[in-house]
């Protein structure tokens, strides 16, 4: 088995968990120095993905050729017909799904009959007949040895597909995978005829041994782990695998958080930006819409070296290149549409493309290019595998209400105004005093406060109040002049922090 720790130019990979906080553990990749991967799971939340379940179906809709099932956990999953193996589906039948894909936002967990257990090495997949081998194993000798191995260790009640880690793994390694995993099968297989529905039978590996299992490669120099216990888990786990040229495993104890040390929390905080510099000075704008992911590229400081051809092309090759590791550290799949720097050479167009299908080549989640369409676009579709960065460490704003968006302090003073004519038109109070967020006081006591005051025959106060919403305002008191004063210099005095901003002639 070869060993690309030892390769020229080979990626050098480090794994650094940490999980010294029961609320949460966080595991990242870094390739070369960059953070290249980021997996979070909080204790609250429980990783669906993989999981099987004795399932009970609670109804059947033959219009959209799908069932919901009970879990057990108050929220029905979704199994499209398709998936339940030619299953005639009734109300009240208990059956065993796995959950494909996780719940997120308002839609439940998707779940299939097809059951799979993925190992090291190899998938085992029970009731099936497959053996197969990795579309990402290219090489066609090692191609057909596995694939005669697969043939070799498949039962009669069930598949093997080769998983892509297997390249240049011998058969008892590989036979000893499938001897694990189908004994894994017949525990649940027991438990399913049992314990009675809903309930679940298996939970995949904690978040650290799923990392191991899937990113484990030759290329891992080294693993950095802030927990204890953790730590001997992950020496155990390693012990399992085949072979004895396993990285190093080292505990850190320093006073520094373990990210911050290694620098990933800065990463991080620039995985959530919108904007995105290249080491030329050129940038991206990701954008994310409910349908798609919509990229933009820009020259932005990068002027080139010759002319504005290959100005072009040099910046359209960097992003090409920083999108792929964006995508995969964002976690973003689903469609991905790239406005590029318009290109007038079809054979630079070519290199884009080149460039697109090898930087994407690496991505465990399989991408597929489509070409440039007629209106200069690139479009990828990336399978969704799990939640997105954003959707992970952040939430909707609760002040625009997730539009992103806040209105101007003109839309918001023009509004203020008309509440103010109405409340004018309606009595015949001397003076008004307003509570407004601070910056939009300020904003209108520069621009229009005095104007107002003329035109309403009003004296207006404006209360800063720092906890108020962007365009959050409320009337606090109106009436006399005197006794409005009083009620502000009350304010003032029970409230620090207050500003009050008030005409000279008031």
């Amino acid at each position: 088995m070869s060993d690309s720790r030892t390769e020229p130019g080979a990626v050098n990979r480090k794994i650094v968990a940490n999980c010294i906080d029961p609320e949460e553990t966080r595991v990242a990749i870094i390739e070369d120095g960059r953070l290249a991967d980021l997996f979070v799971e909080r204790m609250w939340e429980r990783q669906k993905a993989g999981e099987i379940y004795k399932a009970r179906v609670e109804s059947v809709l033959p219009g959209i050729h799908a069932s919901f099932v009970n879990l057990g956990d108050g929220r029905n999953a979704f199994l499209y017909l398709n998936d339940a193996r030619g299953l005639n589906l009734q109300p009240n039948q208990e059956l065993l799904v796995q959950v494909t894909k996780t719940a997120r936002k308002n839609k439940g967990a998707r779940v299939t009959s097809r059951i799979s257990l993925p190992g090291r090495y190899v998938v085992l997949v029970p009731h099936g007949q497959e053996s197969g081998v990795s579309k990402r194993i290219t090489d066609e000798n090692e191609r057909r040895r596995l694939k005669t191995i697969a043939r070799e260790l498949r039962g009669e009640d069930y598949g093997i597909i080769v998983r892509t880690a297997a390249e240049g793994v011998d058969e008892e390694s590989l036979a000893h995978d499938v001897e694990v995993l189908l004994a894994l099968w017949r525990e649940i297989e027991h438990n399913g005829r049992v314990q009675s529905a809903p309930c679940l039978l298996y939970r995949d590996l904690g978040l650290i041994g799923r990392v191991l299992r899937d990113e484990l490669t030759d290329a891992v120099s080294e693993i950095v782990v802030d927990g204890r216990e953790e730590c001997e888990n992950v020496k155990n786990s390693l012990s399992l695998f085949s072979g004895t040229d396993h990285p190093e495993v080292s505990l850190y104890g320093g006073i520094t958080p373990l990210f911050e040390f290694y620098g990933i929390e800065k990463e991080i905080e620039a995985a959530l930006e919108r904007k995105v510099w290249l080491r030329s000075g050129a940038y991206l704008i990701i954008d994310h819409t409910e349908a798609l992911t919509v990229i933009d590229v820009n020259t932005g400081k990068f002027i080139g070296k010759t002319d504005l051809r290959h100005t072009v092309l040099e910046t359209n090759l960097e992003a090409a290149s920083e999108i792929a590791r964006q995508l995969r550290l964002r976690a973003i799949g689903g469609i991905v549409v790239i406005d590029f720097i318009d290109m007038d050479y079809e054979e630079d167009r070519a290199l884009l493309m080149k460039r697109l299908e090898e930087v994407f080549l690496p991505d465990r989640y399989r991408a597929r290019i489509f070409g440039v369409s007629q209106l200069g676009l690139v479009e990828i579709t990336r399978k969704r595998a799990r939640p997105d960065i954003r959707s992970t460490l952040t939430r909707s704003c609760p002040f625009c209400g997730g539009n992103g968006w806040v209105h101007r302090e003109d839309t918001i003073s023009m509004t203020i105004k008309r509440f103010l004519r109405k409340v004018s038109a309606s009595n015949r109070s001397e003076a008004l005093l307003l509570e407004v967020n601070p910056a939009v006081a300020q904003y209108i006591y520069e621009t229009y406060l005095s104007l107002w005051e003329e035109e309403l025959g009003r004296k207006i106060f404006l209360a800063a109040v720092p906890d108020f919403a962007w365009s959050k305002f409320r009337l606090d008191a109106q009436g006399g002049l005197e006794q409005v004063e009083r009620r502000m210099e009350q304010m003032e005095k029970w409230e620090a922090r207050l500003v009050v901003y008030r005409t000279s002639s008031s």
